[in-house]
């Protein structure tokens, strides 16, 4: 059995190098390095009785909470097994046949568009860009597949991630919304990935009404540090969410994850304290890369920093030899648009960032 796998899998690595789990030093799955609220983990403690019945399939109090937060109706909220299933919904529920992505970046998204028989079209950043996307091109594209008695055919969305993964680039809220708007005006659907989002909220689009036909996608895995519970959600017009919910199967969403993402969203302290530590440690590690002889590195927005290997290094052998040594990085060189040379790597505390430091040495001199 064989699937596409993005960075996190612990499990997989451990059987592989002969170590266990928590014995790997993983940099390939962006997670808050604080962990959990503290306030999550006393509540996993004591929540046993949870385990003795089915999950709310309405997930109802988690979709309050997030009503509160966002100030919406709780009807433009839906709750899905990760942001990922919710990915996977889209096609089918929406009847998406074609979908413009805004590239390089996750692939899950072609992948969910394959699984329903649909394709995908993309407008790619440059390199020479720090690839970041040009919304000028952007709504070209969109313009010109969606032109009347064009020889393709006609799209039926357009996606971005934002900030994007694997590149770390963000656009900001005006230019989200200009290109929202000129999808609706198309009488496209719109869909803003912001899964990493709480890293950088003035880049999201969901503190105003969103535009027509606009879906935003949001994850508790990244920032809250909860990828084992699988919790996600979507916001949208109560007749997209509807549509969306139709095509989930029964309780999706496990009990302990609705709870946990509610406790989550309440702790601010931990979500000042991780946004204080990311800001300082991501400057300190995305300096000590650059450092590194040869080495390229992206300003990024997020909790991941995208680099480049210098000439002569392929990311896929650095992947190997580290991985090998008990230490896992994300190999981004068969992206579409990125080269054979793409690193991404997560921020982690301070004392694991300079293991890492430690082991990258190999591929060239430290610069003074």
């Amino acid at each position: 059995m064989t699937r596409t796998v993005h960075g996190g899998d612990v499990y997989g690595a451990a059987r592989d190098v002969g170590r266990a789990p928590d014995r790997l030093l993983d940099f390939s799955a962006s997670i808050n390095p604080l962990g959990p609220s503290p306030a999550v983990l006393r509540m996993l403690t004591r929540s046993r009785s949870l385990l003795c019945h089915y999950p709310d399939p309405l997930c109802w109090d988690l979709r309050q909470a997030l009503a509160a937060h966002w100030r919406r109706a709780p009807e433009a909220i839906l709750i899905g097994n990760g942001s990922t299933e919710l990915i996977h919904l889209l096609p089918d529920a929406l009847q998406i046949r074609h979908l413009l992505v805004v590239g390089p970046t996750f692939s899950e998204y072609a992948a969910a568009m394959a699984r329903s028989g649909g394709r995908i079209s993309t407008v790619m950043a440059e390199y020479a860009d720090h690839y970041r996307p040009s919304l000028e091109l952007v709504l070209e594209a969109l313009r010109r597949v969606s032109r009347p008695g064009t020889r393709s055919c006609p799209l039926d969305a357009v996606l971005l991630c934002n900030p994007n993964s694997p590149t770390g680039v963000a656009w900001e809220a005006t230019t989200v919304r200009t290109l929202a708007r000129a999808a609706a005006r198309l009488g496209l659907w719109c869909v803003v990935d912001e899964t990493f989002a709480d890293y950088c909220e003035a880049v999201s689009i969901l503190g105003k009404a969103l535009p027509p036909k606009t879906i935003v996608l949001r994850s508790f895995t990244k920032f809250y540090a909860l990828p084992g519970l699988r919790v996600g959600y979507a916001v949208a017009h109560p007749a997209v969410t509807k549509q969306l919910s139709a095509q989930q199967p029964p309780w999706s969403v496990n009990m302990l994850a609705q709870r946990a993402a509610m406790v989550a969203l309440r702790d601010d302290r931990h979500r000042r304290r991780s946004l204080q530590f990311m800001d300082r440690e991501r400057t300190r590690l995305q300096r000590a890369l650059e450092r590194l002889s040869g080495v390229r590195v992206f300003p990024a927005k997020a909790n991941f920093i995208l680099l480049e290997l210098p000439v002569g290094h392929k990311a896929t052998q650095v992947v190997s030899v580290l991985r090998r040594r008990g230490v896992l990085l994300r190999d981004c060189s068969k992206v579409p648009g990125l080269n054979d040379r793409s690193l991404r790597v997560a921020v982690r505390t301070r004392s694991e960032n300079d293991r890492l430091l430690k082991a990258l040495s190999f591929i060239g001199r430290v610069a003074e």
